[in-house]
């Protein structure tokens, strides 16, 4: 079993936190959180608006001197600070990092991680340097080796997105596209109209929770770190939507190979049944769903992307339009334990 630290204890931090309980290869024992200290921590972690009451009881361990919290019968030390090479992570043990704060996105910013003995990284945000692993379980994790010291889980689209390329591109070979993602509010807007601090984006500015939001997604274009071939063929924008939970991306892909609405659902579901179903070290990647349902059905579902098998279309035989739904919290949260994990199981911790 190795240990585990995360720093940044917000939606990221505490889903994978859930995540990544159950799994025997991973001890989580200490969480940095400068904002609220270990009571909101404690209770923040088992109760959720979107995702539910979690079933292991948090408390507040009430010492201002020795900050921590419990999780069941686990003490999970706590700690404030701003500068995160001032935790002590070397004398907690910590092997590998969830670095879940979304402040530290470069190489420059991460290395000083291993002055503090920490040995892997795992970052809840794409990294773009060619150092830096970015990885799509199911996609790519197959290139994560020893050498990879900060691996990060790209984004929550690129996850939903990455597996239908993956499966078009293999069997259609793809010429160019365009993708919109439809995707929840987050903490980088505001809730009412005020200055936006955290995004240089007037119209994150704008309530979140009134308005349809146009903005940007890095999500098409970092498909190139995944398949190369792929690089400048892909684009894409994101509306931010006045919902919590459940985001769906419109994939429109132009493709060599001529084809049909059967052909590419039958494509997508094989693919959800056999080479991107569920493995010993990961869950389901991609699902297949033709039922008719809607966003909330698709909360606390920890699949990467689902397939929405009646909004599939074709036009002209080589023009395709694919609904990818996806629960862009815990999705993603899941896909970061489960690295963490590999990193374990695979030997790739030196």
């Amino acid at each position: 079993m190795v240990k585990v630290g995360i720093n940044g204890f917000g939606r990221m931090g505490r889903l994978s936190f859930r995540a990544a309980w159950g799994m025997d290869e991973l001890e989580i024992v200490h969480v940095n959180e400068i904002i609220g200290g270990s009571e909101h921590a404690a209770y923040l972690l088992q109760f959720d608006s979107v995702h539910g009451v979690w079933d292991v009881e948090c408390k507040d361990g009430g010492n201002e001197a020795d900050p921590h919290f419990t999780v069941g019968e686990k003490r999970i030390t706590f700690s404030e600070e701003k500068d995160f090479t001032k935790v002590d992570w070397k004398g907690k043990g910590v092997d590998i990092v969830l670095e879940c704060s979304g402040k530290f996105t470069t190489t420059a910013k991460l290395n000083p991680y291993f002055d503090c003995g920490v040995k892997k990284v795992v970052v809840s945000a794409p990294v773009k340097e060619s150092s830096v692993l970015n990885v799509v379980v199911g996609v790519n994790d197959d290139k994560m080796d020893a050498s990879h010291r900060i691996v990060t889980a790209a984004s929550c689209t690129t996850n939903c997105l990455a597996p239908v390329v993956k499966v078009i591109h293999e069997n259609l070979k793809i010429e160019s596209g365009m993708i919109t993602t439809v995707h929840n509010i987050t903490g980088t807007q505001s809730l009412v109209d005020m200055v936006n601090t955290k995004k240089n984006d007037l119209r994150r500015s704008r309530s979140g929770m009134l308005n349809l939001c146009p903005t940007s997604t890095g999500s098409a274009t970092a498909i190139a770190e995944v398949f190369p071939e792929l690089k400048g063929k892909l684009d894409g924008l994101a509306i931010r939507v006045p919902l919590l939970n459940s985001s769906i991306t419109d994939i429109v892909l132009n493709v060599a190979e001529t084809t049909s609405v059967e052909q590419v659902n039958s494509l997508l579901e094989k693919a959800a049944e056999k080479e991107l179903n569920a493995t010993l070290e990961h869950g389901p990647i991609l699902g297949f769903e033709a039922r008719p349902l809607v966003s909330t059905d698709f909360v606390n579902d920890d699949r990467s992307s689902i397939v929405d098998a009646a909004s599939t279309l074709v036009l002209g035989g080589k023009m395709i339009k694919i609904y990818a739904w996806y629960d862009n919290e815990v999705g993603y949260a899941t896909r970061m334990a489960e690295i963490a994990r590999m990193l374990v199981t695979r030997n790739l911790i030196q």
